[in-house]
């Protein structure tokens, strides 16, 4: 095999990449490449270590990596760039390839164009939802699609408790995109996607951001404090519809926004029509295009598309051959114990899907052996429920954790740390999904047992209190957070003095919300 071009290096006797970086990020810097086996253009990520990072912290970086890039191949959407393989360099780092993505980004155009018509503005804010959405990490294509970048970083949380959700101080992202409970609760929700929608379809169709400020920290504090103003003053042709869902989606309290991505999408795809060419970007319509011409065939088949029949179809039969003999209680402790041997081989090379199957058929023989609330089921159902909030699955994972601290709280002799660590976890995965008022209900009921259990000053409760100030800061009752924040701080000065942290941290919150 022959070496690379020059200028550029060899990645494991298969991706020829260049040696100067596309682009960097967070965590990651892009370098654009080339498959030499398939003769294909690519783009390679690889992880970046910050140069203070201990031992410690580059391994866990390398875990959240490898967890990312495994979320991101399970993404099947054309909005998505495709993911193709996944290994580690000569210097261990590990490293993605994707699909290479041509085209500019929308802060490019907005460069170049100084604003987009309404109807496009619509028609790239209908078909995205991102956890940091902004102009730079949207691509257009010649073709008029538009692309994603750095959805794995996106979609990846790395939550272990509530705690982690409304930890301060450290909340990555750009303020000019943020909304208010990530700026000052560390909360991000699928309700902050919105958000930040809206702050982009506010600069696509004025051409001036949301918010402006000498500083971060001064566009963070307008970002959570000032009104938006109507886009309308700004462009008086945009519809008045449309100023509206973008007034929604500028709402300071994630409840008072739209419900989810599908009501947006839905009142924003009216507007996109009459699209015309984007001069230097995007041609006319009557140019050839794979894409546009399938999506035109595509529009056909909807519309004449019939209404299903109301006739529902069979469900086929099942087997009737005899039962599997009943596995005597030796055997079926050596397949729990099998069974948890291989998830720790899928959960090591954050195969998390496969993981969570594995236990789903695991506790589901498990238990019709041995009774739901055996010591052995129990740690198998926690193991599952864990994997799937590992993986990105708050849904799922909920109401595994609800079920087993219900089942727990009736076995009499339980120990009540587990009961406690899985109602929380439940009240962690409702705020991860947006429900953060049944989240808050699910904290306030375990603050009350927690008080009677631990007592007013144990360290649990006095944390619990502040993880419950934070969200309510998140979610936008300010002066419920202030006076549950206030009452907290008076106790921790009267327990530890003044000059405690845990005192420092709530005046640092307490001041940010003036």
């Amino acid at each position: 095999m022959t070496g690379p071009v020059r200028g550029r290096r060899l990645l494991d006797g298969r991706y020829e990449i260049d040696t100067t970086p596309l682009g960097r990020g967070g965590m990651g810097e892009v370098y654009e490449g080339r498959d030499i086996r398939l003769e294909r253009e690519v783009a390679v990520k690889f992880i970046r270590f910050p140069s203070d990072a201990d031992q410690a912290e580059r391994a866990e970086m390398v875990r959240r990596f490898v967890r990312e890039s495994r979320i991101t191949a399970e993404l099947q959407h054309p909005g998505v760039p495709a993911v193709f393989d996944a290994g580690s360099g000569a210097d261990k780092r590990p490293y993605l390839v994707m699909q290479r993505i041509h085209g500019v980004s929308v802060s490019d155009l907005l460069a170049e164009q100084e604003r987009l018509s309404v109807g496009w503005a619509a028609a790239h804010g209908a078909s995205l939802v991102h956890r940091d959405l902004k102009p730079s990490n949207l691509m257009l294509e010649s073709s008029g699609a538009v692309k994603v970048l750095d959805f794995g970083l996106a979609v990846a949380l790395d939550r272990t408790d509530i705690s982690q959700i409304t930890k301060t101080g450290h909340t990555p992202g750009t303020p000019e995109y943020m909304a208010p409970e990530q700026l000052m609760a560390g909360m991000t929700t699928p309700h902050s996607d919105l958000y930040a929608l809206g702050c982009v379809l506010y600069e696509m169709l004025t051409g001036m951001r949301l918010f402006t400020a000498s500083t971060p920290f001064a566009v963070a504090s307008k970002q959570a404090n000032e009104r938006p103003g109507d886009v309308r003053s700004v462009r008086p042709d945009v519809p008045a519809e449309l100023a509206e869902v973008i007034g929604a989606l500028l709402e300071k309290r994630p409840e008072d926004r739209p419900g989810d991505a599908v009501q947006v999408y839905g009142r924003l795809i009216g507007f996109a029509d009459g699209l015309g060419p984007i001069p230097g970007v995007l041609g006319p319509s009557s140019v050839p295009e794979p894409q546009r011409m399938y999506a035109a065939a595509l529009s056909r088949v909807l519309a004449s598309a019939t209404a299903p029949t109301t006739s529902a179809t069979p469900e086929p039969p099942q087997p009737s051959g005899a039962s599997e003999p009943a596995v005597s209680p030796q055997a079926g402790r050596e397949r729990i114990e099998r069974a948890r041997e291989e998830v720790a081989d899928l959960v090591g090379a954050s195969r998390y899907r496969q993981a969570a199957e594995t236990l789903r058929g695991a506790v589901a023989d498990a238990a019709a052996a041995f009774g739901h609330t055996d010591p052995e089921v129990v740690d198998l159902r926690l193991e599952w429920a864990n994997i799937l909030f590992e993986g990105g699955d708050f849904r799922q994972a909920g109401p595994l954790y609800a079920e087993l601290a219900g089942d727990l709280a009736r076995e009499p002799g339980r120990e009540q740390s587990l009961v406690f660590r899985c109602r929380l976890q439940d009240a962690t995965c409702q705020a991860l999904t947006g429900e953060t008022a049944r989240a808050l209900e699910l904290l306030r009921a375990l603050l009350e047992d927690e008080l009677v259990a631990f007592g007013a000053e144990d360290q649990r409760t006095l944390e619990l209190r502040r993880q419950i100030g934070l969200l309510e800061l998140g979610a936008g009752r300010r002066e419920a957070a202030e006076a549950t924040l206030a009452e907290l701080r008076e106790d921790l000065v009267r327990l530890h003095g003044e000059r405690h942290p845990a005192v420092a941290q709530i005046d640092g919150v307490l001041q940010g919300t003036g």
